[in-house]
């Protein structure tokens, strides 16, 4: 029954570093409810629309203010313009509560969804950047949607669920919640 639950769950896998790709897909459980062209065409807007504009260097042909061109890896304001061309809003937690003062049983409908921004290191350390997570309730069940993972994890309660935010807040994890934008 619990895989059959699962399988109904859409899930997106890791491929370079899309992790917001796929974290936004996990969000709204569509496969394209966001393509890497509509992320790089969000970025390419930010930086055209930036008052403040670096100076140019050939490093940014690749290495661009707001992605990577060949590999993705996405910052928080393609995150926020992607959120709010679908209707949705994005709330930062504040890092000095926890995760007690989420309101975990709101409804899908008023809270779409947590996205995580996660701190990494690879290569002993040598290498350290950050990691985008879903998670996500779907038919009353709180799912990690990471592209990591071969499959959806589903909490098996909401206190579960507060231990995992809680460690991550611990972690410095950032947490960003996914609100309809008529319910703030």
């Amino acid at each position: 029954m619990a895989d059959e639950k699962i399988q109904q769950i859409y899930h997106e896998r890791q491929k370079l570093q899309f992790c917001l790709l796929h974290a936004l897909n996990n969000l709204f459980q569509e496969k394209d409810a966001f393509t890497r062209k509509d992320l790089d065409d969000i970025a390419e807007k930010l930086v055209l629309d930036d008052p403040y504009k670096g100076n140019w260097t050939p490093l940014r042909v690749i290495f661009k203010p707001h992605h990577n061109s060949l590999t993705g890896n996405y910052d928080i304001n393609v995150l926020i313009t992607a959120v709010e061309g679908k209707g949705k809003k994005v709330v930062w937690h504040d890092q000095r509560n926890k995760a007690s003062s989420i309101n975990l049983d709101e409804s899908e409908s008023r809270l779409t969804g947590i996205v995580l921004n996660v701190p990494v290191k690879r290569y002993g350390g040598i290498w350290k950047s950050r990691h985008w997570v879903c998670l996500r309730k779907v038919n009353g069940v709180w799912y990690n949607l990471d592209s990591d993972f071969a499959s959806p994890y589903s909490f098996q309660s909401v206190e579960e669920l507060r231990d995992f935010l809680d460690a991550a807040i611990d972690g410095g994890t950032e947490i960003l919640l996914v609100k309809d934008d008529e319910q703030l």
